[in-house]
């Protein structure tokens, strides 16, 4: 192949690839600082996930629950995931 053809077979997938949007990432202002929604999910999910193991141990289900240790690392990647979505406005 020639130097042209050559960076055009090389070049042409990249424009089927999509890049951040013109109009930027959805932010919230906290405290005067503007936060990605992704990091404001990651807070509140390990935040419910460090509220599930502690209600896992009052009640007394830590001892039945097994794998507990991922049974709340999904609970917190659930809160995570429905609070991004929410953010971005894909939860209805």
């Amino acid at each position: 192949m020639r130097g042209t053809q050559r960076l055009a077979v090389i070049a042409a997938p990249s424009l089927l690839l999509a890049g951040c949007a013109l109009r930027g990432a959805p932010s919230f202002e906290i405290f005067g600082a503007y936060f990605p929604i992704w990091l404001l999910g990651g807070v509140i999910g390990l935040l419910a996930a460090l509220l599930a193991h502690r209600l896992f141990v009052a009640t007394g289900w830590a001892s039945i629950v097994p794998l507990q240790l991922s049974v709340c690392l999904a609970i917190g990647l659930m809160v995570a995931v429905l609070v991004w979505l929410s953010g971005t406005g894909h939860l209805l």
